[in-house]
């Protein structure tokens, strides 16, 4: 192997931490059956994280891959090729749309640009929080969709940094340090919107009782401002044992929310975490 062949080889593997075949039960393509491809990692810290096993990324990680022919486990550190054949072998029959999440998938930005052309024709979607702006460009297009999380930065603890190897001399990372606070927020997620415009893509803005509609109207105002033909999505947060203080919002929110959407000329739709209403992974 090449020098330049081992370097691509680095730079585009991700560590899996599980494959395994399910229903969309987020976002606009809600209901979809999909191929999930959760990565280990993610700086962001919600206070209402649904997937903590993601965050961290172990020193050796091991895949939990749910197959047509069973659960298995397997190295981690994977390929798009590697991860393409876990992808065709959870399917049952047909080909179904394979959706990239975490974790946070822009941490592996070369994995994510290069897995396309190894699922092909299967759709690629990417789901992602928002806080890697210029990665998000660099693999917008190699996906088809992208689900954009909108998040306060209230309901963030400080981030923590993974440790990932600095990349190789004559390569620029695309990694954007992770966002603090409400303006390092607002910039990456004017930076996201601008890059999606005309894209398959929708905002999502994960909501809490803890906070008053009005603090949701920055997050309305930019993609009204920015990417108008966006659709939105409201989720109201599954508070899950351990998120402590997080309180489920109610009708009077649900109301307030929708109406200033609509307001804005919007594309709003109401949705709940679908998958964990039917006891889907």
């Amino acid at each position: 192997m090449s020098a330049t062949q081992a370097t691509e080889r680095k730079i585009t593997t991700a560590p899996v931490l599980e494959v395994f075949a399910s229903i969309q039960g987020e976002g606009l393509y809600v209901g979809e059956p999909q191929v999930f491809v959760r990565l280990f990692g993610c700086p962001f810290r919600c206070r209402w994280c649904d997937t903590p096993g993601s965050l961290a990324l172990p020193e050796k990680p091991r895949a939990r891959l749910d197959l047509s022919g069973g659960r298995r486990h397997a190295d981690g550190w994977a390929s798009p090729f590697q991860a393409a054949t876990w992808i065709a072998s959870a399917e049952s029959g047909s080909r179904r749309t394979v959706s990239v999440t975490g974790g946070e998938p822009l941490q592996w930005p070369g994995f994510v640009r290069s897995l396309r052309r190894f699922v092909a024709p299967r759709r690629v979607h990417l789901e992602t929080a928002g806080g890697h702006p210029r990665a998000l460009a660099q693999v917008l297009p190699a996906v088809d969709h992208v689900s954009l999380d909108l998040k306060l930065s209230e309901d963030l603890d400080p981030p923590v940094p993974l440790p990932v190897e600095e990349p190789e001399q004559g390569i620029v990372s695309t990694l954007d340090a992770p966002p603090v606070g409400r303006l390092e927020w607002a910039q990456a997620r004017a930076a996201c919107l601008f890059s999606l415009r005309g894209h398959d893509a929708c905002a999502k803005i994960p909501f809490s009782g803890n906070h008053p509609a009005s603090r949701y109207a920055p997050l309305l105002d930019d993609v009204a401002g920015i990417a108008a033909e966006m659709p939105v999505v409201l989720q109201p947060i599954t508070a899950l044992p351990g998120a402590e203080g997080v309180i489920a919002p109610g009708r009077e929110l649900f109301d307030e929310l929708t109406e200033m959407a609509l307001s804005r000329g919007l594309h709003v739709r109401l949705l709940p975490q679908v998958h964990r209403s039917l006891h889907l992974p």
